[in-house]
């Protein structure tokens, strides 16, 4: 008979604050925070047991926390250092089991099924965990269930207040010119408001018993469960607040009120539904790092390091038969801060020569702050290369024509992606459709390949220029009109050709052909002017004359 499955989730809920002080080592512990971006304004991210003393809280504007602490000291937030050193926590954490997972919110889940007996027990091996975290200056929160969402739970939820929820029937929560009023509300028992439970629920042990996992979960709020915020406050106004509020409740009720979400995240907290730990794979690193005695600041200087340094990338990915799609520079100052660049590439590349103009691009836009001592370079990215086939002199030459020039076109992507984006460089690929505005369609120029071939011809004319159909001002008849007025100026009809009829796609419900079968006109006007028109003969909208494109 297998063992119960027992899974062990540590929660660091102050990671990237800590983290930071581990790194600054400041001489006087005071209250300390990591700063976020969000949109224009800063706010904690992060923040030390003694700044949360100070009444700080995550989120908080910076200015509204220097104006409460005016001693709190900050730092920029680092998610590529924090993540990195959740990394290497996760590795410190396999000394208990081979199955250990990071969660995205600075957990780790750790699948002790048949392990803790090593250790002398659960207890002994949660003891562990939080002795050598008290030594390594961490916080952690731990929480041992049967399943990893009630883990979750423990960790994160277990012993803690259920956050009050604004109501109108709640008179603590209003103002005092509408106390007076209470009086006049209905008692409960006469289809008021019932009274609100009390928000203090007892100290819920961190370990749940074998088979016991739901009377763990109970006194838990409905935050336990995962949920996206909208959820849970939706779960609240209904009074829904603790998970033993849901666990009575027809799921069928349930999944059509709150979605699909709810009644999943109950069921794998419970351990109806597996959610297996996944450890991660070591992944195959391709980074170097220059380590420089003296900081430097000079573009000269930062130039000669990443020319020492793309060298070795780029046997180490000719190695393992990759070439680079994504590169990472990053500039860590002696303040222990750092700068990033993500460059991107229009074809993975393990070439030094093809690589180096677009990370130089990106050095003018470099800070060296008060001195850069360490270069790293990363290929975040790679793909696989294949090998070149040999073949006869013919055939060489014109591949060695066509791939001299790929080559070329794909730097020159890189090289413009480098500045604008490679998300922002498209290019046209033709299209099978008859419809005039679907006979090509609009590819990403770096994730795409070029069209092997000629454009595919048409045996009527296109416009050079083709826009959304724009309304003509003419007579509702199907011969080209003899006078129209079209942007605001009246016209005259030089000469027409036509007309050529073209029907929708049948099996599409297109809203910009429910005006039916179109009839287009090559039409030239008195000033010289040659456009497409065409004439609508009306289905779901009205008939008309349109204009939808300007030749040359």
């Amino acid at each position: 008979m297998s063992p119960a499955r027992r899974i062990l989730a540590l929660w660091f809920p102050r990671l990237g604050a800590e983290r930071a002080l581990r790194i600054a080592r400041p001489i006087e512990p005071g209250p300390f925070a990591t700063v976020a971006e969000q949109g224009a304004a800063q706010v904690l991210d992060s923040l030390s047991i003694a700044a949360s003393e100070r009444g700080l809280q995550p989120g908080q504007p910076l200015r509204d926390a220097q104006a409460i602490c005016p001693a709190l000291l900050t730092r920029p937030a680092d998610p590529p250092g924090e993540a990195a050193f959740l990394a290497a926590l996760r590795r410190w954490a396999g000394k208990v089991s081979p199955w250990v997972a990071a969660q995205p919110d600075n957990t780790l889940v750790i699948d002790l099924t048949g392990c803790a007996h090593l250790f002398g027990g659960e207890a002994e091996v949660i003891a562990l965990m939080e002795r050598d975290c008290a030594d390594m200056g961490l916080s952690v929160r731990a929480g041992l269930a049967d399943s990893l969402g009630g883990a979750w739970a423990l960790a994160h939820y277990a012993g803690r207040r259920l956050d009050p929820v604004r109501s109108g029937d709640a008179i603590d929560q209003e103002a005092r010119a509408t106390r007076s009023r209470a009086t006049k509300r209905r008692h409960w028992t006469r289809g008021g408001t019932a009274p609100r439970a009390d928000l203090a629920p007892a100290e819920v042990a961190r370990i749940a018993p074998p088979g016991r996992i739901r009377q763990a979960l109970n006194p838990l709020p409905v935050a336990a469960l995962r949920l996206a915020p909208e959820t849970e406050t939706g779960l609240a106004r209904v009074g829904l607040r603790r998970i033993e509020d849901l666990t009575g409740l027809p799921r069928a009720a349930l999944a059509r009120r709150f979605g699909l979400q709810v009644a999943r995240r109950l069921d794998q907290a419970l351990g109806l539904e597996p959610e297996p730990v996944s450890p991660a794979a070591p992944d195959a690193v391709f980074a170097v790092r220059l380590t420089l005695p003296d900081p430097i600041g000079l573009i000269e200087d930062l130039t000669a390091g990443i020319d020492r340094l793309l060298p070795p990338l780029g046997d180490k990915l000719a190695a393992a038969g990759r070439g680079a799609r994504r590169l990472r520079l990053e500039l860590l100052r002696c303040d222990q801060t750092r700068q990033s660049f993500d460059l991107g590439l229009a074809h993975p590349s393990a070439d030094p020569a093809r690589l180096r103009p677009l990370i130089l691009q990106k050095l003018d836009e470099a800070e060296a702050g008060f001195g850069i001592d360490v270069i790293r370079l990363e290929a975040v990215q790679t793909e696989p290369v294949q090998a070149a086939q040999h073949a006869g002199h013919l055939e060489a030459t014109r591949a060695a024509k066509a791939g001299r020039t790929r080559t070329a076109l794909d730097d020159l992507l890189g090289t413009l992606g480098a500045r604008i984006g490679l998300e922002a460089i498209t290019r046209w690929h033709p299209a099978d459709s008859h419809i005039p505005e679907k006979g090509a369609t609009v590819l990403s120029a770096a994730w795409s390949a070029p069209h092997d071939g000629d454009w595919p011809g048409s045996d009527r004319p296109r416009p050079l220029t083709l826009f959304a159909p724009e309304p003509v001002h003419a007579p509702q008849d199907p011969t080209p009109p003899a006078r129209f007025r079209w942007r605001g100026q009246t016209l005259e009809l030089g000469r027409a050709e036509g007309p050529e009829r073209l029907a929708p796609e049948w099996w599409l419900d297109d809203p910009n052909w429910r005006s039916g079968v179109r009839d287009y006109w090559r039409v030239e006007t008195g000033d010289g002017r040659r456009l497409w028109l065409f004439y609508a003969h009306g289905g779901a909208l009205s008939a008309g004359w349109f204009c939808q494109g300007q030749f040359a």
